[in-house]
């Protein structure tokens, strides 16, 4: 499990933080940002105060120790790095309990400033950026604000699509209470302007689908999922929009089993894909593109049983 807890040693009184920097080899920023988040404590009581001076003796910290399951990036620069992400891979994991994701891979293999610059669905598939360091991490993320990055994706979509569509639908989180429920989007009047063009690739008329092209212009949670199940085309194997409420919140609550998802959904994953990045970075121009065979994935899900 990526997280582990060490057992540590003071041998005077000091500031916590000066202690850290020094065992860890880490700034004096790291070394407050974790303490703050409470991976620091001695005699069973936990530390937040940046402040704060741990006592001479045992102490505990809680630290990320990367996993690796062999998963290489499919790009490597010096200051950057892209991996084609296979679905069900979390991206970064949710809490100290997930026992490994994406981030295990990138800090394995670059190092602890080494990290993700943003993130793509579970269930999604394709391309990620990853930042080797700090400085490049503050960039690309920028970059991603200012809308520098050109993302397309992939999508099998149900039904016909003939025409390329620009769809302009402004998407909200739900508000309500239920914590599952606020996970789902909606276009509603007073979300944000959201906007996607779609375009037809080829039509498979024995499944009945569409493969497509998506260029989000902006980045909203599920906006690609949420504006085709607008247009009553969704994407094979969305489990939760294409859905009633019931059978959504049931797969979120992970109470639903895979034959069940393959009957309502038509395939055993999301069929949505990362397929290529374009952007310039330190004025060189880059345009990656997946490597991975997306149409055959999508034909072995809408198989598989």
């Amino acid at each position: 499990m990526p997280f582990v807890t060490k057992r540590l040693y003071s041998s005077t009184r000091q500031k916590a933080f000066l202690f850290l920097m020094k065992e860890l080899g880490i700034s004096q920023g790291e070394a407050q940002r974790l303490i703050a988040k409470g991976r620091l404590s001695q005699n069973g009581e936990i530390m937040t105060n940046n402040a704060g001076y741990i006592e001479e003796g045992d102490f505990d910290f809680i630290c990320f120790e990367p996993l690796t399951l062999g998963l290489e990036p499919t790009f490597i620069e010096e200051e950057f790095a892209v991996y084609d992400k296979p679905s069900g891979l979390l991206v970064h994991p949710q809490n100290r309990h997930t026992p490994y994701s994406l981030n295990d891979e990138i800090k394995h293999r670059f190092g602890h400033e080494a990290n993700i610059t943003h993130r793509i669905d579970q269930e999604t598939s394709g391309l990620v950026l990853a930042a080797r360091n700090k400085v490049s991490e503050r960039t690309i993320k920028m970059m991603f604000e200012e809308r520098q990055i050109t993302k397309k994706y992939l999508a099998m979509v149900k039904g016909n699509l003939k025409e390329p569509l620009n769809i302009e639908e402004p998407l909200l989180r739900r508000e309500d209470e239920n914590s599952i429920l606020r996970m789902i989007v909606k276009v509603h009047p007073e979300g944000k302007p959201s906007r996607t063009f779609i375009t037809p690739i080829e039509y498979f008329p024995n499944t009945d689908t569409t493969l497509v092209e998506a260029s989000p212009l902006t980045g909203r949670q599920h906006q690609i999922r949420v504006h085709l199940f607008h247009v009553k085309h969704p994407i094979v194997g969305d489990p939760i929009y294409g859905q009633n409420e019931n059978d959504a919140v049931r797969f979120l609550d992970r109470e639903m089993s895979a034959e069940e998802r393959f009957i309502n959904t038509g395939a055993s994953r999301l069929l949505l894909h990362a397929h290529s990045l374009e952007f310039t970075y330190n004025d060189i121009a880059y345009q990656v593109v997946s490597k991975e065979d997306f149409l055959s994935h999508c034909f072995q899900a809408m198989r598989a049983k």
